[in-house]
């Protein structure tokens, strides 16, 4: 684990990709005793067989931006086609020319009892037997709503969304609200869903105005957004120097550039930061919730933001994703207060 946190996120991706194709392979014997060791595919290995895949994928491309409906999803990274899967069990995928797979990603991280757990596919059985949409209040937001502010230390009052995106897109509004503020600190790798406001590239200076990431972003749209740098609370600090910062937000665990975890006193300082300037501080843990911790890193780490974002964790993968904090912010959210977000 020590050496695999140190890998890029490219090399941990293709890792795992090479990992999760390997099947019966045997050793070869030393040769002539120095220490170079081999790997052969064994003979009665039958050859893999992605050609559904392929011819699936083919297809999608004439359909879907890319053939794929996100990203990460297109394997540009780690070069060739997508496999193409066609159910999940346990700890295993299978795609559509039936290869089996040792699945280590789990959806990105939300199927932490495995795909298809026997528990969870009753539940939302005998939940979907009722309706797939109400489209009005029902029992079981509260029961969940309860769950989330049990677990999570920083809330006290939630509001759920259909994604992660969409929770980081209510809570910017709703911290600019609540403080009256226009600017917000990011950190330089980052991630927080695809709002405008957040596809900003860092510039090379500390106090560098955000500039737009991708096309279709204006500039008016990011010119709110400074960027500091991950671990370093002095460029944090200049920022907050400038004036107007509504919040300062941040992975506390950066899991969208790597393997990058705080340094120790740097959640703290953050802390201790926000307070001295009178800015929120933002744990998005749509990637960390409920994975370090049960209560997400701000439990594991014993640091407590005011305002947290969740992703769709929280509802075993199925699309939801939440935003919660300190009821007196929360307060603010509509039709409690005046920052509308539905």
């Amino acid at each position: 684990l020590k050496h695999l946190k140190m890998l890029s996120a490219i090399s941990y991706i293709k890792f795992l990709t090479a990992l999760a194709l390997t099947r019966s392979f045997s050793f070869l014997k030393l040769n002539n005793g120095i220490g170079n060791t081999s790997l052969k595919m064994s003979a009665t290995q039958a050859k893999f067989n992605t050609a559904n895949s392929s011819k699936i994928f083919e297809e999608a491309k004439g359909l879907m931006p890319g053939g794929v409906s996100s990203p990460v999803r297109a394997f540009k990274s780690v070069g060739g086609n997508p496999i193409v899967f066609d159910s999940v069990k346990g700890a295993y995928s299978f795609d559509v020319d039936g290869n089996k797979y040792i699945d280590y990603v789990g959806s990105w991280g939300p199927a932490i009892v495995g795909h298809a757990n026997d528990e969870i596919l009753s539940a939302v059985k005998a939940t979907m037997d009722k309706g797939t949409s109400f489209g009005a209040p029902c029992a079981l937001e509260n029961q969940l709503a309860k769950m989330v502010i049990e677990a999570v230390p920083s809330v006290e009052m939630v509001r759920f969304t259909n994604s992660g995106t969409e929770a980081c897109m209510g809570m910017l509004r709703l911290v600019r609200a609540y403080t009256n503020k226009q600017k917000i600190i990011k950190f330089n790798g980052c991630y927080h869903g695809h709002a405008d406001s957040f596809l900003v590239q860092a510039g090379s200076g500390v106090a560098t105005l955000g500039l737009p990431d991708s096309p279709g972003v204006p500039e008016g749209a990011t010119a709110s957004t400074l960027v500091a740098k991950y671990n370093d609370l002095e460029s944090v600090e200049a920022l907050l120097k400038t004036g107007g910062v509504a919040a300062v937000i941040l992975e506390p665990v950066v899991g969208n550039s790597g393997f990058i975890p705080p340094v120790q006193g740097f959640l703290q300082g953050l802390r201790e930061l926000c307070d001295k300037y009178e800015a929120l501080l933002v744990f998005d843990e749509v990637m960390t919730g409920f994975r370090i911790a049960y209560g997400g890193a701000q439990s594991y780490f014993g640091v407590t933001p005011d305002v947290t974002t969740m992703g769709k964790v929280i509802g075993g993968g199925l699309p939801v994703g939440a935003y919660g904090g300190r009821k007196d912010i929360m307060e603010m959210v509509a039709p409690a207060g005046p920052m509308y977000q539905a």
